[in-house]
């Protein structure tokens, strides 16, 4: 099979979310979920009247499926208000 390059969304609960602890917390769960450490890219986006979005980037094997399991648990990071996949890519090769 091959793998899919996926990009989530966190949106923070306010501005005052502390963006480090999110992505520490985000990084643990992806790799519990495709159950290995492979690369991650994550920023930090402005969106609006000083309210950030952490985006992850991250590789994972297509036979693990939908990444619903991995989006509800993302969703139970303390200070995380919503969870989105903006895109997801086949890579092949």
């Amino acid at each position: 099979m091959a793998k899919a390059i996926v990009t989530i969304k966190l949106m923070p609960d306010g501005p005052d979310a502390n963006m480090e602890e999110m992505q520490q917390a985000a990084e643990a769960r992806i790799n519990t979920f495709v159950q290995e450490d492979g690369e991650k890219r994550f920023t930090v986006k402005p969106i609006a009247f000083g309210l950030k979005a952490l985006e992850i980037i991250f590789v994972m094997d297509e036979k693990l499926g939908s990444t619903e399991p991995l989006e509800t648990d993302l969703g139970t990071i303390p200070g995380v208000g919503g969870v989105e996949v903006i895109d997801v890519r086949r890579a092949i090769g």
